[in-house]
């Protein structure tokens, strides 16, 4: 089921009335979920995401816009005829109720032409908890499972109606991070083996960017960039969207642009064609540095770990934004940890260069 956002914005009145502030959520958030596919909203928390979620789940009223199922306007549809499925963060299952009666809830709901006997809700409700692997747990109450063990109830409950889309709020924020690992795993094989359209709210950047098909990050109700998570990572569109992505984050220095040169400090570190004179935000990420005797950027060196494949060089320079600068390098170079001073050269297609006012990013002419 394609989804289809047109111009989508919500405000919300402000809490204090006399002040008469309003708060915009999201901002003329204009998107076309592609079917079957897996959609990552992506951002900090106030970022809208969540908001997002709720208008197209029928939660939440948009200001203006319109949201679209397939051809199907929906935006003034209520939530229960939208044929969604919504997994919430807290899971909120019913603790009374079993694990095969809380999957069978929202059938025995089901009126009119969508009733069904009961020996098909039955075959529905075994068929989901068999798709997310916990049909052995039928009988159990709530209190008697794991934290990823309830999850995966949450989600059969919500696929069990079949939904035509599937939306998770942070589903995986109550887990611990082993579990967090394999239920992800676990949610995009249910999507590839499902082909539910599915749209899956996080704050966490690795998460987003490990199963979804594409990424929307956001920022303060307003959409930063969409594209395919390496796509985005590769090359950020604005310097909010580069440090957002990224584990280690990227590091940040102040730099400037003079004379067709990128300069870091008093060291030109790399050739910028096309460019104008001026002071520019430079990102590189951890596993742009080359380490080089004769390279032009020179680091004072704190501290070398070891992490086996990797080794991650900490050091400090007096324009980086950052405390410290995080190098990631081969294990392969060796690195004298009682030396003082570190020196790198850079490779292009991991630094970027961005506008000091606007913070967009500055493109370097391609030879």
């Amino acid at each position: 089921m394609k989804i289809v956002l047109k111009n989508l914005t919500k405000i919300f009145p402000s809490r204090n009335k006399k002040a008469g502030e309003e708060v915009i959520a999201v901002n003329n958030f204009d998107f076309t979920i592609p079917d079957g596919k897996l959609i990552g909203l992506l951002g900090p928390s106030g970022c809208g995401k969540s908001t997002t979620l709720y208008m197209i789940s029928g939660l939440q009223k948009p200001t203006s816009g319109q949201i679209f199922f397939g051809d199907d306007d929906v935006t003034e549809l209520s939530t229960e005829n939208r044929g969604i499925g919504l997994v919430f963060q807290n899971y909120a299952l019913y603790p009374h109720l079993t694990v095969k009666q809380n999957i069978l809830f929202p059938l025995q709901n089901l009126r009119g032409e969508d009733k069904m006997t009961k020996q098909q809700m039955l075959e529905r409700a075994y068929e989901a908890a068999k798709l997310v692997q916990i049909e052995e747990l039928m009988d159990r109450k709530p209190s008697e499972l794991s934290g990823g063990q309830q999850q995966r109830v949450a989600i059969a409950r919500a696929l069990v109606k079949m939904p035509r889309v599937l939306l998770l709020d942070e589903p995986l924020s109550n887990l611990d991070a082993r579990l967090r690992l394999q239920t992800r795993e676990e949610i995009r094989r249910i999507q590839k083996e499902t082909k539910i359209t599915t749209v899956f709210v996080t704050h966490d950047q690795e998460e987003a960017m490990s199963i979804s098909d594409m990424i929307v990050v956001m920022k303060l109700g307003v959409v930063q960039q969409i594209g395919k998570p390496q796509e985005v990572y590769d090359s950020p569109e604005n310097l909010f969207v580069a440090k957002f992505l990224g584990t280690p984050p990227i590091n940040v220095f102040e730099g400037e642009i003079k004379s067709g040169k990128l300069y870091i400090g008093e060291a030109a570190v790399l050739e910028t064609p096309g460019i104008d004179d001026q002071p520019v935000h430079v990102g590189i990420r951890p596993e742009g540095f080359i380490l080089d005797d004769n390279g032009p950027l020179k680091c004072k060196l704190n501290n070398v770990e070891v992490m086996g494949r990797d080794v991650s060089i900490v050091s400090t320079h007096t324009a980086s934004q950052n405390p410290q600068v995080r190098s990631i390098i081969d294990a392969d170079n060796k690195i004298d940890p009682d030396t003082e001073e570190v020196r790198f050269a850079l490779k292009p297609h991991k630094t970027f260069i961005f506008n000091k006012d606007t913070e967009e990013r500055i493109f370097i002419e391609e030879k």
